[in-house]
């Protein structure tokens, strides 16, 4: 296939990118290069003859429509989104703007080009959005999302990529766009822009800097390794039904302390200090606004129809973690210095 990737300079969509590249897939990049991309997470895969980039944001609907003229993708796979909560408190506009307003402008070019080949059986449109549009659960190991759990979004985050999920499903049910969408939880792995938890946590822990934990650390996550969901994403594309949605899980949880005290235990034996433990630098800190008490996935669906189950456990993806950021100081020291990094955002509420 000839696969169009919004936000392959992004996190998740680099492994994307790369896992579509090694299949044989032709991949267009399109990414803005807001200030969490970076083109050097897909550096292994630009000099193939199977990679373009174009550098667009969804919201232009000119250069869209462009990008879909020039290379005539068989399908759209949507990973372009702000995604960062805390940032999503101070400024909820850029969300709205990008994960709203982008997705309606993304989803009108599609169908533009769609309707304009005739409608052709095999193009789809894959949107890739988050298990927080469910809101929060209590901590109960019984009770998990499931694709049927009603959406109750907690943050300006998630109440933005709760209206993208409903517009793409309003745009198959009124214009008959194929479209597949898929709802994960907490992604982790190499590349990860260090603002989020885990490489906040181990740079943090390599400067001897504190470990900062929101609360009192009992809030639970699902922790999904990013290869596992790539490889999971590019199954739902290609064997997914059409309008039906797929919760993409880790089966992996940990509460944020338990998830910290994982990983400096990894570092003490992988880089150890000089004296005591990474685990002495762990501090407790204000709480996020409305922060949400646990997700949970529960993934039968896509376990039994399409026969994905995630490949490691999250002790195994944490240490695979760990040693690719301390042989890749190069990539993550200069991200370091881009605006708002290492600064301690969502309080304005």
């Amino acid at each position: 296939m000839k696969i169009l990737i919004t936000g392959g300079a992004g996190f998740i969509g680099s492994a994307v990118v790369r896992q579509a590249v090694a299949a044989g897939h032709h991949v267009v990049n399109l990414d803005a290069l807001t200030y969490a991309a970076c083109l050097d997470n897909v550096a292994s895969v630009a000099d193939s003859p199977l990679y373009a980039f174009e550098q667009a944001d969804i919201r232009d609907a000119a250069a869209l429509e462009a990008v879909f003229a020039r290379h005539a993708p068989d399908a759209v796979m949507h990973l372009a989104a702000e995604s960062h909560v805390d940032r999503s408190i101070d400024g909820p506009g850029a969300f709205v703007e990008t994960n709203v307003m982008g997705t309606y402008t993304l989803l009108q070019a599609a169908r533009a080009y769609w309707e304009g080949r005739g409608k052709p059986e095999g193009f789809r449109f894959h949107h890739i959005s988050t298990d927080e549009v469910f809101g929060s659960l209590p901590h109960d190991p019984a009770v998990k999302f499931t694709e049927d759990t009603p959406y109750d979004p907690r943050s300006p985050y998630s109440a933005s990529k709760a209206a993208s999920d409903h517009l793409v499903r309003a745009w198959h049910e009124t214009y008959g766009l194929p479209v597949v969408l898929t709802n994960c939880s907490n992604n982790y792995g190499p590349f990860h822009f260090p603002e989020k938890l885990i490489p906040v946590i181990i740079l943090n822990a390599l400067a001897g800097k504190p470990l900062p934990i929101y609360g009192d650390g009992s809030n639970i996550r699902d922790w999904l390794y990013v290869e596992d969901h790539a490889t999971a994403l590019l199954t739902v594309l290609e064997k997914g039904k059409l309008g039906r949605s797929y919760n993409i899980g880790g089966e992996n949880e940990r509460t944020n302390l338990e998830l910290v005290q994982t990983l400096c235990a990894i570092l003490d034996e992988k880089q150890p200090k000089t004296s005591g433990s990474y685990a002495d630098q762990i501090t407790f800190v204000t709480d996020r606004p409305g922060h949400d008490a646990r997700y949970a996935i529960e993934p039968e669906r896509i376990r039994t129809e399409l026969g994905w189950r995630p490949s490691v456990t999250v002790e195994q993806g944490l240490a695979l973690t760990v040693d690719w950021y301390l042989a890749n100081e190069s990539w993550w020291q200069p991200l370091l210095d881009r605006h708002g990094v290492g600064q301690r955002l969502g309080t304005k509420a």
